[in-house]
């Protein structure tokens, strides 16, 4: 296991560096889950403790209460700067999942994160994704360019052969980096568990529950599960056959719901 973790560690920290030095202007989203929180652990890693880009948050409004004490209180603790992302004007107009689960998460989540980048002139955004994790995402690359308004044409990638990325765009291409893609969610917990990395109590099992995906409050639930260490998490992990985001509501509203908002600049 340890080999292992060591060379995802190390090809993560690679690209997250490679990424900081060939793109001008450079953020990373941080939803607070474990993935983010498994990258933004590497990019301190990367360099040396301190973070020299800032973190992205989208705040909906309507994140599980725990998930924004616990990003404040990791912000403070480790220095880093936060940028927050909110779609006032949706939220003023009374956007919210009743609306319609896709409509919400492109009001609330996707126009959210186009404004901020667009606001703070972010040219590249590190993200946590995996290609395990959802179908859309396994056709991603790396170094993954989107267009003026942000959409991504996944059947026009750019090929990353021999660890090769392409890295020189024109001022006006936006770029999502990808550090986490060939990482699963075992690796995740594995690496979790061999870091110490401090995580949110949600992912853990209470009265026989627990969150293995954390989003917005009314569209994200819990599954039956008895783990409650991240240990519990690990051997849980060798023999579930449930979906990793069987909790989250979005993806059952539509059989290709993520491809269609990731299509139009979703995370």
């Amino acid at each position: 296991m340890g080999d292992h973790l060591d060379e995802l560690e190390a090809y993560s920290v690679f690209i997250i560096r490679e990424a900081f030095a060939k793109i001008k202007n450079l953020g990373m989203l941080w939803s607070v889950g474990k993935d983010s929180t498994v990258l933004l652990w590497l990019a301190r890693k990367a360099f040396f403790g301190r973070v020299p880009f800032p973190l992205i948050h989208v705040d909906t409004s309507f994140k599980i209460p725990e998930m924004i004490q616990y990003r404040d209180h990791f912000v403070k603790e480790w220095g880093m700067q936060l940028v927050v992302g909110q779609n006032k004007k949706a939220l003023a107009e009374g956007m919210n999942h009743t609306k319609g689960r896709l409509v919400c998460c492109t009001a609330l989540k996707t126009v959210a994160l186009q404004e901020v980048i667009q606001a703070q002139g972010y040219q590249g955004v590190l993200l946590g994704i995996r290609r395990d994790e959802e179908g859309t995402r396994a056709k991603e690359r790396v170094f993954s360019p989107r267009g003026k308004a942000f959409e991504w044409d996944f059947k026009d990638q750019p090929p990353e052969l021999w660890d090769q990325f392409q890295t020189d765009y024109p001022a006006d291409v936006h770029v999502r980096i990808h550090p986490l893609l060939q990482w699963t969610e075992l690796n995740i917990w594995e690496y979790i568990l061999r870091e110490k990395i401090p995580v949110l109590d949600l992912y853990f099992s209470k009265n026989g529950r627990r969150y293995r995906s954390l989003g917005c409050a009314p569209c994200t639930a819990s599954v039956e599960s008895n783990a409650s260490t991240v240990q519990e998490i690990i051997e849980e992990l060798k023999s579930t056959h449930l979906s990793e985001r069987a909790g989250r509501a979005q993806d059952q509203a539509d059989s290709h719901a993520m491809q269609k908002l990731r299509v139009k600049g979703y995370m």
